[in-house]
């Protein structure tokens, strides 16, 4: 009995890695990101194209922004006085809601240094193929056909 540690998937030689890698960058296309930076920035736009560097091009891109912790304590604050001015008292620790702030900015280019994390927004009704009918629920195939999904390399998920 042999035991064998070859690849599940043949060798591929540096061009065919090359191809797919563009492939894949292709399907990405016109599709919405969700890029968090390092400042904790979210920038939600459309893809339309990167570089070697990283840079990662935008369309009609809104930006969110965590709120500071001033805004936090006046929002906590007001909580406060809304609670004193009612009869029913509220707890000590209790949870004070703060939304993001926004705004839309455009055209953007996000620098590839800065990127934490890229997640591509796509529905079921936007994918082909095995992907589509796993999200469904139809099928198990491995997603990516055996290549390592994007999340494991490169940094997109």
């Amino acid at each position: 009995m042999s035991t064998s540690n070859s690849p599940a998937t043949p060798p591929q030689n540096p061009e065919q890695k090359r191809e797919e890698a563009g492939n894949y960058l292709g399907s990405l296309l016109n599709k919405n990101f969700r890029i968090t930076t390092t400042d904790s920035r979210i920038f939600w736009g459309t893809f339309k194209c990167t570089d070697p560097e990283s840079n990662i091009v935008l369309q009609h891109t809104y930006e969110y922004r965590h709120p500071t912790s001033q805004q936090v304590s006046d929002a906590a604050a007001a909580s406060a006085s809304a609670s004193t001015s009612t009869s029913t008292p509220k707890k000590a620790n209790a949870k004070v809601k703060v939304d993001m702030t926004s705004r839309y900015l455009g055209l953007v280019v996000v620098p590839g240094k800065y990127i934490v994390r890229i997640e591509v927004e796509e529905f079921a009704s936007q994918m082909r193929g095995p992907r589509q009918a796993k999200a469904l629920g139809a099928v198990e195939q491995p997603l990516f056909g055996g290549i390592a999904p994007p999340g494991e390399v490169g940094g997109i998920s």
